[in-house]
């Protein structure tokens, strides 16, 4: 995070110059990038989904177990949507989340 945080305070003040800034970003390794680490954590945090098991756990949680993990997820589709806003724009965004939407809204 460090070259970010430079970049961002750079960006910050009035009258800087964040080309060198810009260029230290440009140098970064995929691996090494903001959005890959939230795009690695996507993937991991995914990558054995299920939702019958997700409907397991919605059906036997206890009520306030339930209430803490709704309440943990609460911002995160708005979170995700300004992720991918900067990202890919807010056309792209728009396709992505109807596609999902419209997906979440069939019927079983």
């Amino acid at each position: 995070m460090q070259p970010y945080l430079r970049y961002i305070g750079a960006a910050r003040q009035e009258g800087a110059k964040i080309d060198f800034h810009r260029a230290e970003l440009t140098k970064l390794p995929l691996e090494k990038r903001y959005v890959w680490r939230v795009a690695s954590a996507l993937k991991w945090g995914f990558a054995d989904f299920d939702d019958f098991t997700v409907a397991a756990d919605r059906e036997t949680i206890n009520p306030a177990d339930f209430a803490k993990v709704v309440d943990l997820l609460k911002f995160r589709p708005i979170q995700f949507c300004m992720f991918l806003k900067a990202l890919v724009g807010s056309e792209e965004t728009k396709k992505m989340m109807v596609k999902g939407i419209a997906f979440a809204s069939r019927e079983s």
